[in-house]
């Protein structure tokens, strides 16, 4: 079996890893009856009962979130009274989207310290001012001052893909209107029908162009070998997985591209052999456009039929929600090869694509 190559410490790696099961909330506008605990913990035992496990059978535990968005120092280490981390328990964090956390369970499996994993990543972004509280991740001397909200950000990335003759904005209603219909069929999806015409909320962009603001969670289970045969009937197996960053000066940059999900994507071997499924973690209706160049998808090429970030956009939960949406289809036997693709920052700053494939179980 063909070894791609692949970031990092995982390079060389020896053993067979994959998704094996995945839960998620039903996303929501608000969530104010619900504690970050509380929304977590119906996930957690989703994700744990479709394969029969218990906590003390999870080798590594690994969770994203944001201590910024919560408003509170250290709140993670809340949601893990959510898992149960007593008697101690193997378990680590990352301040990023879960798809991060993923990885690094990943990594994890790949050195043979552990056969099983839990991942999982939650986010309650309602209670603030969501696109104020994103101009934090901006470069604090030149543009952080400005206070350009996230969407303003976007439009600036969506006007640029239109003076360069990539898009309009027929093609991005066109893109959000087929995001909503496919949500139709996710009983998770947060928004879903027609999408409601509206004024430009900053222009280039209208309300239908921008992901919904809302809370959610969602967690996976991966399992090495013969482990993750034995707790699924048909493996996600991840075949490959990198990310990479772009320049932190969106003046630097060309907004109409993004180098680093083509190299993140050819270094999880994404392109030989093509993938006939990607879920794309696109917020914004320009950024799938921007998103299907640099990954080569063409129109044999699923795109979101879960609806995307565009239907449900949990913030630090979206990415890990994109690997878990592919996960699932390869599960039911609806894709053999997907690529599955997680972002964060502004302008598709940071990239992260993962290839998963499924095969017919060895039991």
């Amino acid at each position: 079996m063909t070894r791609k190559a692949v970031h990092g410490t995982a390079r060389d790696r020896t053993r067979e890893v994959a998704i094996v099961a995945f839960a998620q909330t039903d996303h929501r506008r608000r969530t104010d009856d619900l504690s970050e605990v509380e929304m977590l913990m119906p996930v957690l035992h989703d994700v744990l009962g479709t394969t029969g496990l218990k906590t003390a059978d999870i080798g590594f535990t690994c969770s994203g979130s944001s201590d910024y968005l919560a408003g509170r120092a250290f709140s993670f280490t809340m949601a893990l009274d959510g898992v149960g981390a007593h008697p101690p328990i193997s378990e680590s964090h990352v301040e990023m989207d879960g798809a991060w956390a993923l990885y690094e369970a990943w990594v994890k499996l790949l050195t043979g310290e552990t056969d099983t994993a839990l991942v999982y990543a939650y986010g309650k972004s309602s209670p603030g001012e969501v696109r104020a509280v994103l101009t934090r991740q901006l470069d604090p001397y030149y543009l952080a001052p400005l206070w350009p909200d996230s969407v303003a950000l976007a439009a600036l990335q969506a006007q640029a893909l239109i003076d360069a003759g990539d898009a309009d904005e027929p093609t991005l209603a066109a893109v959000a209107a087929r995001s909503r219909a496919d949500a139709a069929a996710n009983p998770h999806a947060q928004l879903s029908g027609p999408v409601p015409a509206g004024d430009h909320l900053v222009r280039p962009l209208r309300p239908g162009d921008c992901p919904p603001i809302g809370d959610g969670a969602a967690a996976v289970i991966l399992a090495a070998g013969d482990r993750a045969r034995e707790l699924c009937e048909r493996p996600a197996w991840i075949r490959g997985m990198d990310h990479r960053i772009e320049a932190h000066g969106l003046g630097v940059r060309d907004l109409t591209d993004s180098p680093s999900t083509r190299l993140a994507a050819e270094r999880a071997g994404a392109f030989v052999p093509p993938v006939d499924l990607a879920e794309l973690h696109a917020p914004f209706t320009s950024q799938e456009i921007v998103l299907r160049k640099a990954l080569k998808l063409d129109g044999d090429v699923l795109v979101n039929p879960s609806g995307g970030a565009l239907a449900a956009n949990p913030l630090m939960a979206a990415g890990l929600i994109r690997l878990g949406e592919a996960a699932a289809r390869i599960h039911r036997g609806a894709s053999h090869r997907a690529l599955a693709h997680a972002t964060s920052g502004p302008c598709l700053q940071q990239n992260l694509v993962a290839v998963l494939e499924g095969e017919v179980s060895h039991g």
